[in-house]
């Protein structure tokens, strides 16, 4: 078996060669950022957009890290070319470093910053037969807009969802302020107009949720951001999420309420004929 490569700090080490400290602050505090890139026919998806979401984010909280003075891009590149990544992806995260355990920011710390390839294959059959949600209340805190490792929340709705037979767990804050998914964001189409949630503190801005923002207005599908309630979601003539691994999977029900007829709508199978049509642009912001 081909030992797999990963990215620690500057240079490229085997697997078990990546050895990280006990104090890291991404192992004490979750106190880092994450990034999940795909990679299609060799070709990183989007990635100057995911390194734009990855600046913000360590911007937000505070790491300091600059991407361009360590060429995190060009070793991200390097990193899947070394690991023969043709069709799969890359977990790239960044703490903000080792130092004795305590709450407040260390004085003195380097981030650490560890890549490696993930085995990611399309939905299909999701894509094709749609999934079932289920609804979850929001609890987590209020900065979702900040791609952080603090993902319990998120963890104990999917496994929620997963218990109850549903693929994923769509959040509310309460009945009419509905959010996001536990690792999607969220869609509904009425009347033939595309809505979801404001890009704002309260939902992470996803990299394929702006990919299908830019394919609505190259096919003329309106598209709105505004706060969805449950009884619209419940409602709507068609659901769906998206997300770097999911794509674009139709939600044929939720909590056993089908939606539309319950099965994939004519928006949904419109946006993943077109998916690829458009994939090999480099930035959409």
């Amino acid at each position: 078996m081909t030992a797999v490569i990963v990215l620690m700090q500057n240079e490229f080490v085997e697997r078990d060669q990546c050895l990280i400290d006990i104090e890291d602050r991404a192992n004490q505090f979750g106190d880092g950022v994450y990034e999940v890139i795909r990679i299609y026919d060799g070709e990183c998806f989007l990635l100057d957009d995911h390194m734009k979401r990855l600046e913000y984010s360590l911007r937000e909280a505070q790491i300091d890290y600059n991407l361009d003075q360590h060429h995190l891009k060009d070793l991200l590149l390097e990193l899947a070319k070394k690991n023969g990544v043709h069709d799969g992806g890359i977990y790239l995260q960044i703490s903000r470093g080792s130092a004795t355990r305590s709450h407040p920011f260390p004085k003195e710390a380097t981030p650490t910053v560890i890549a490696y390839p993930l085995n990611i294959s399309r939905p299909l059959e999701a894509q094709k037969n749609g999934v079932k949600a289920t609804l979850y209340q929001d609890i987590r805190w209020l900065r979702c807009d900040i791609k952080s490792l603090n993902l319990l929340g998120n963890i104990m709705a999917k496994q929620h969802a997963l218990d109850v037979g549903a693929f994923e767990a769509i959040f509310y804050r309460d009945y009419n302020h509905v959010t996001e998914g536990s690792s999607t964001n969220v869609f509904i189409v009425k009347d033939g107009v595309i809505k979801t949630h404001p890009a704002n503190n309260y939902i992470l801005n996803g990299i394929t949720r702006l990919y299908i923002q830019y394919l609505a207005e190259q096919l003329n599908i309106p598209f709105e951001e505004t706060v969805l309630t449950v009884e619209e979601v419940k409602h709507a003539d068609e659901v769906f999420i998206s997300s770097t691994t999911s794509e674009v999977i139709s939600v044929v029900e939720v909590d056993e309420q089908p939606i539309g007829n319950g099965q994939p709508g004519p928006i949904v199978t419109q946006l993943l004929d077109e998916f690829f049509n458009y994939h090999r642009i480099t930035s959409l912001t």
